[in-house]
């Protein structure tokens, strides 16, 4: 681990651009046009705070990241930029990674609670208009109230199903209840549960600390979240964890104030994800976190195409900025280049707006803070190599260090432990015993065939309710579940 009090990002001139790692918790961004080296840049970041022994937790939106746990290999273009750049060390090697993936294929299983994720960012990901998320809300509340856990989306679909059984019982406290905003949201569930949402809630959770380790050289350690497919197949999913592990590290957290390096470094790639059609109250809450949480000693790094991604009261936030080329076509692109250019403090010696379309791959504009905070005049940079390998790991490579992983075991299995929808099941089972019982010791008026029409009980109205989202495979286990334990069988 080093005792340095900065590290270089690469070189302008030949004289290096250097990150002081007591300014690194005051955030940063990466920006530029598909295929301009902004993963490399990332790499080279990641390694550095390594180095250093800060933790990193970066997702990885090709693949490519995970190449940080083999060392690099000699290549002509790697001499040839090495010689331009003066570096004092550079020493080709592997970094300490731990591989995480919310589907366990590609790396330890990651997953959050129903509870730990909140209402916002679930209304959010399911797409909720503010009716609809006043219910959601409610329905957090009403759990709060009963006492009753909401870990995974079965709790979520049996609590809601029994807000909509009481509506009437129910509206004198929480106000109405509509069951057209239930069977909504019900069927919102559905579609999260068709993007592979069910594989990220539910327990054991991430515990934050197995995301802050440093090895045993000092090192610390790069948590890579494989999000290949989750970006692909579900993007809300992928953003509405991001900011529920973020939000994670600002409550847990204590304040430090301005430490001398991180805690921990956090990389969103693909940060437009996060802000597109966002609501306001959402932007607003990412904009307080983003303000706050570098008391925590935790620095965010947001990696997009372009800066006008971000949204104006976040950017202004920013510190470091490393903007690669962006590439003119349209009036639009000009506009965005030239707000682009604008971000940075000018450097008389260039056209800054002129530059940015000049960029080769592996070249950047970089603007660093100097030790009190301001920004320094943005510097035409050579970008520094990478240590690591360029590019993914084999799957075997992979496997490898996920069998070894100190991790290996520990979030593999999932735990279902009774929550709101046993308990919510079990209070049916006694209210649906209590009604037979009842039942009998009343003298028969009528033939059997006279009450069929009866109204439906609490326990049946469940039962017909789970064997709507009889298609799924939840909807299967909730079914075999009341089934069984209604009628004396097993799961």
């Amino acid at each position: 681990m080093s005792d340095a009090t900065q590290f270089a990002i690469g070189a302008a001139d030949g004289i290096l651009v250097e990150q002081l790692c007591g300014m690194s918790n005051r955030h940063g961004l990466i920006a530029g046009a598909t295929g301009t080296g902004k993963t490399v840049t990332l790499q080279i970041l990641a390694e550095s705070f390594s180095r250093l022994g800060v933790p990193v937790f970066t997702a990885d939106i090709k693949g490519d990241l995970s190449g940080l746990g083999s060392p690099g290999a000699s290549h002509p273009k790697i001499d040839e930029r090495l010689l331009k750049i003066p570096l004092e060390t550079f020493l080709q090697r592997p970094y300490p990674v731990v591989f995480w993936d919310i589907f366990g294929e590609h790396g330890h299983p990651i997953r959050s609670t129903i509870s730990e994720l909140g209402p916002l960012l679930l209304s959010n990901l399911l797409g909720l208009n503010d009716t609809q998320s006043g219910i959601l809300y409610s329905c957090f509340k009403i759990a709060d109230d009963q006492g009753l856990l909401l870990l995974d989306l079965k709790d979520l679909r049996a609590m809601l199903t029994w807000i909509g059984d009481n509506a009437n019982e129910l509206r004198t406290e929480y106000g109405n209840i509509s069951s057209v905003s239930i069977g909504t949201i019900q069927r919102q569930l559905l579609v999260l549960e068709e993007q592979g949402a069910e594989h990220l809630l539910g327990e054991p959770a991430v515990k934050l600390a197995d995301l802050m380790q440093i090895d045993f050289s000092g090192n610390g350690v790069i948590s890579v979240f494989d999000a290949t497919k989750l970006t692909a197949r579900a993007p809300k999913v992928y953003c509405a964890f991001l900011l529920w592990l973020l939000s994670e590290l600002f409550e847990e957290l204590p304040e430090i104030g301005d430490p001398d390096k991180p805690r921990l470094v956090f990389f969103f790639d693909e940060a437009h994800l996060l802000f597109d059609h966002a609501p306001k109250i959402l932007i607003d809450k990412i904009e307080q976190v983003v303000r706050l949480i570098r008391s925590k000693g935790v620095g965010i790094f947001f990696i997009t195409q372009s800066p006008l991604d971000i949204p104006e009261g976040i950017l202004g936030q920013l510190g470091l900025k490393i903007q690669h080329a962006l590439r003119a076509f349209t009036p639009k692109d000009m506009k965005v280049i030239k707000s682009a250019a604008q971000s940075f403090p000018p450097n008389p010696s260039f056209d800054t707006e002129k530059v940015i379309t000049d960029l080769g791959i592996g070249e950047a504009l970089v603007s660093v803070l100097d030790e009190k905070g301001r920004p320094r005049p943005v510097q035409r940079t050579l970008i520094r190599p990478p240590e690591s390998r360029i590019g993914p790991l084999g799957e075997l490579d992979r496997r490898d260090r996920i069998e070894r992983s100190p991790l290996k075991g520990r979030y593999d299995t999932v735990v279902d432990r009774e929550s709101a929808y046993e308990k919510l099941r079990d209070r049916a089972e006694v209210k649906q015993a209590r009604q037979e019982k009842a039942d009998t010791r009343k003298p028969k008026e009528k033939p059997e065939s006279a009450v069929v029409g009866r109204r439906q009980s609490t326990g049946e109205a469940f039962i017909k309710s789970a064997a709507r989202a009889i298609g799924s495979q939840v909807g299967r286990q909730i079914i075999r579940g009341i089934m069984g334990s209604i009628f004396g069988g097993r799961q």
